[in-house]
C-alpha cells in the first residue's frame, strides 16, 4: 500500500489512506493543541474516537480478537506443510506438527502465499504482516508499510486500555527476524516497540501504576505543554525549508499525532485500575528464557483476553533461547542452513516444539469461556507462520491459522491455484473476516474466497 505525498501534506489531512474505515466517535477532550503561537488541528483524534471506554463487562457480544505469531527463521520445508497432493479435509497431517493434530478441526494449512516483493533472505518478520517493497523509494535502501495488526487496531483500539499489544522474544535480532523492534510497524513504516520479556508484559498489562493521580495528570500535562511547544517550532520552521525537508516534517507531524494519541488515551484511564483475571496471573520470573517463555506469554495473552485488554496482539516469538533451551549446541542461523544430520534434527525439533506451544495456546483460549458460554478461540483469528519458507526461499510462505474470529471454515489444507498469490489477501480476508472495514492491504488482489467455501 502507497502513501501519496499529497495525502500528507497537511495536518489536517486524514491519516488513514491506505485502509478505508468508517469510525464516527466522539471526542471527549480538546481536539486541537493550543500553544502560544498556534493552534493545530487534530484529525487523528477524530478518527480514533476518545471516548468513555467500555469495560470487558459492558461487551454482551465478546469482541473478535486477532493474533499473529512470527516464526522468524522458515521451517523444515519438506516435513511442515502437507503433502500439496492432498488438499481439502482429507491430509496427512505434517509429522512435525503432530502435537497440532487435536485440533485440526480449528486448523488451516494454506500454501502458495508469497510476497512478491520480498528480497530479504534473513527477514522473517521485517515484511510479513506489511508486504511492503523495502526498495520502494528510490535512493532508500529500507523502507516499510503499515503491518496488518496495526490497521486492525485502529479500530478495535478504541475501546480497550491498549490500542495493541506487541511481544518479542528476550533475545532479539538473532532470531531470524529482521529489522524492527516487533511484528508491528506503523503508518509511516516505523518500526513499533514491543515488550520484550514476560516480565515486562506482566507489568504493563496488569500492574497498577502507584504514582498518585494528580501527580500522573501533572506528567501528562507537561508531556502535552510539551509537544505544544514542539509543534509550534516545527511549523515556523516548515515555511522556510525545502519541498524535500517538508516531507521529513510531514512524517515528524504524523509521529508527534501518534504521541498525542498516546497522551489522550493514558488521560482517559488515569485512576481506571487494571482489571485482574480470575484466577489472577502471578508475576512470572526474570530468569525465564528458551520454551518457557512462550507458554508464559500465551498465559499472559489469554488473561489480557479475558480482561478485555486488548484485541490485537503479535509476538516474535524466540528461536535461538529456544533451541539453546531444548539442548542444541548450534544458533539459530547455522539450524536454518540445514541439510542432514544435526541442523536438520535441530530444525524439526523447532517445528516440534512450536507446535506444542501453539497447541497448548489454543486448548487455553478453548478453556476460557465468554459470558455466553463460547470460547475465546470462537472469537479469536490466530495466525502462526513467517516469511521465510526455508534457508534464503522467500516463496510459499509457512501459513498456519486458527480460531473462529473471521468465520473461516477450518479443519483444511488449502494449496492457491497462483503459485504466488499475495499473503496481502489473507490479511485483507482476516481484517474483513473480523469487521474491520477494509477495502484492501498491501498488495491485496481480493480476498481468499475458499476460506468460505462449503
Amino acid at each position: 500500500m502507497k502513501t501519496s505525498r499529497s495525502q500528507n501534506r497537511s495536518l489536517s489531512t486524514s491519516p488513514h489512506p491506505r485502509v478505508s474505515s468508517s469510525l464516527h466517535p466522539s471526542i471527549s477532550r480538546r481536539a486541537v493543541l493550543r500553544s502560544s503561537t498556534a493552534t493545530i488541528a487534530l484529525p487523528f483524534l477524530e478518527s480514533f474516537g476518545f471516548r468513555k471506554f467500555a469495560s470487558a463487562a459492558d461487551v454482551t457480544t465478546p469482541p473478535k480478537r486477532m493474533v499473529w505469531l512470527g516464526i522468524g527463521f522458515g521451517v523444515t520445508a519438506d516435513k511442515w506443510f502437507p503433502n500439496r497432493e492432498q488438499t481439502g479435509t482429507e491430509y496427512d497431517f505434517p509429522e512435525v506438527l503432530k502435537p497440532l493434530e487435536k485440533h485440526r478441526g480449528d486448523l488451516t494449512f494454506l500454501q502458495n502465499l508469497t510476497h512478491q516483493h520480498s528480497k530479504d533472505g534473513h527477514s522473517g518478520s521485517t515484511f510479513w504482516l506489511t508486504g511492503a517493497n523495502r526498495y520502494a523509494i528510490p535512493g532508500q535502501s529500507f523502507h516499510n508499510s503499515i503491518s496488518v495488526d496495526q490497521v486492525a487496531a485502529e479500530q478495535f483500539g478504541t475501546a480497550t486500555r491498549f490500542t495493541s499489544i506487541q511481544l518479542c522474544g528476550s533475545n532479539p535480532g538473532a532470531d531470524g527476524h529482521g529489522p524492527g523492534l516487533s511484528l508491528a510497524w506503523n503508518r509511516q513504516g516505523k518500526p513499533v516497540s514491543g515488550l520484550n520479556t514476560p516480565v515486562e508484559a506482566f507489568h504493563r498489562l496488569f500492574s497498577d501504576d502507584k504514582t498518585p493521580l494528580a501527580a500522573r495528570q501533572a506528567q501528562l500535562n507537561q508531556q502535552r505543554s510539551v509537544l505544544d511547544t514542539v509543534l509550534s517550532d516545527a511549523r515556523s520552521v516548515k515555511r522556510k525549508i525545502s519541498t524535500s525537508d517538508n516531507e521529513k516534517l510531514d512524517e515528524y507531524f504524523q509521529s508527534v499525532r501518534e504521541i498525542e494519541v498516546r497522551l489522550s488515551k493514558e488521560e482517559q484511564w488515569l485512576g481506571v485500575e487494571k482489571k485482574q483475571p480470575d484466577p489472577p496471573v502471578t508475576e512470572p520470573s526474570d530468569s525465564l528464557v528458551g520454551y518457557g517463555e512462550l507458554g508464559t506469554m500465551a498465559d499472559l495473552m489469554v488473561a489480557a483476553m479475558q480482561v478485555d485488554a486488548s484485541r490485537v496482539y503479535t509476538y516474535r516469538m524466540p528461536l535461538d533461547t529456544v533451541i539453546a533451551s531444548l539442548g542444541a549446541n548450534i544458533s539459530a542461523h547455522t539450524m536454518s542452513h540445514y541439510s542432514h544430520g544435526e541442523r536438520r534434527d535441530v530444525s524439526e525439533m523447532r517445528d516440534l516444539h512450536y507446535a506444542k506451544f501453539l497447541a497448548a495456546f489454543i486448548d487455553k483460549l478453548k478453556a476460557s469461556k465468554e459470558a455466553d458460554g463460547s470460547s475465546l478461540l470462537d472469537h479469536v483469528s490466530l495466525t502462526m507462520g513467517t516469511n521465510l519458507f526455508s534457508v534464503h526461499t522467500l516463496r510459499n510462505c509457512p501459513t498456519l491459522i486458527a480460531g473462529g474470529g473471521a468465520g473461516f471454515q477450518h479443519g483444511r489444507h488449502l494449496v492457491m491455484d497462483e503459485e504466488k498469490t499475495p499473503l496481502c489477501n489473507l490479511w485483507l480476508s482476516q481484517l474483513k473476516g473480523c469487521g474491520v472495514e477494509a477495502e484492501s492491504f498491501g498488495d491485496s488482489t481480493g480476498v481468499i474466497k475458499e476460506l468460505h467455501a462449503a
